[in-house]
């Protein structure tokens, strides 16, 4: 079982230093252990923010991963069966945890890969992310284990991280693809998952969507916040920006419904992703309601 945060005697001394440490940390309990474990020292000053001019701390393109899930392309992962079922059940909790094992990454690359420059408030906005992220992890790995199963027991796919690695260049187009786009998209599906999960009478997989859902609207909100101050920085108009940087480095059209109630309270106005849509949509309609 992963345990609880603490601070702990880790062997760092910087933050970056200790970024890029969960970015090579391979086991998945062992990466959500360790951002929590940053996240804390970050939290009592105990970390500096200076980072060493070496090779061994530039950030890996890829983050370490345990051998377990096997990484599939998106057309080859399994079809899910009967709905309502243990088998489906477990899957999606499964996905989802691979989602939020992802995003302790995307949160962490982010602190190593383009804070320098940046306020203190860029360090503690991410590190809070990846620790919350950290966190969903653990609930959804203790929830498969009370299902009989655990993370890495079924296939999963690799789209997120080719994602970050569409963006890597960029703070502006990490930011625009990450939690603009591919965060914002979990605001759009997760409530229908939850009441999936309460229809089958899976309360308790429903209870940790539900706590998922409501931290991740902040994420989106963080994500926006940043882009807009890059955008300022740059002198550009931060829609314009946003949806130039989401048709070069999103592949395809964003998907409809949209929940649009969540997006506007994480800064997200409809009329800057609308337009970006596969199908129109009417302006300001929200066709998923928040849980």
């Amino acid at each position: 079982m992963p345990t609880e945060s603490r601070i702990t005697s880790r062997p760092w001394t910087t933050v970056h230093a200790a970024a890029i440490a969960v970015l090579r940390t391979a086991d998945a309990d062992a990466k959500a252990a360790t951002a929590r474990d940053v996240a804390a020292l970050w939290q009592n000053d105990a970390l500096t923010l200076s980072a060493p001019d070496t090779h061994s701390y530039t950030p890996p393109d890829r983050p370490a991963r345990p051998v377990r899930p096997e990484l599939l392309p998106p057309a080859r992962m399994p079809k899910r069966r009967k709905a309502g079922s243990l088998e489906t059940r477990t899957a999606l909790i499964h996905a989802v945890a691979h989602i939020e094992l992802n995003a302790i990454d995307l949160a962490f690359d982010m602190v190593a890969r383009f804070a320098p420059g940046m306020p203190r408030s860029f360090l503690d906005d991410w590190i809070r992310v990846g620790a919350d992220e950290a966190r969903h992890f653990t609930l959804l790995q203790n929830r498969l284990k009370d299902m009989g199963s655990f993370y890495g027991a079924l296939p999963a796919h690799d789209g997120l991280w080719e994602s970050a690695l569409a963006t890597m260049d960029d703070i502006a187009a990490r930011l625009a693809v990450v939690p603009m786009v591919l965060e914002a998209r979990g605001l759009d599906v997760t409530p229908a998952m939850i009441m999936r999960f309460e229809k089958t009478g899976d309360s308790a997989s429903a209870k940790a969507l539900k706590t998922i859902y409501e931290e991740e609207t902040s994420h989106v909100a963080a994500g926006s916040r940043w882009f807009h101050f890059i955008a300022g920085k740059r002198n550009a108009d931060p829609q314009k920006l946003f949806q130039t940087l989401v048709r070069q480095r999103f592949k395809g059209l964003l998907k409809p419904p949209f929940n649009t109630l969540a997006r506007e309270e994480a800064g997200l106005p409809a009329d800057w992703y609308e337009p970006l849509a596969v199908t129109p949509v009417s302006p300001g309609k929200s066709l998923i309601s928040n849980p």
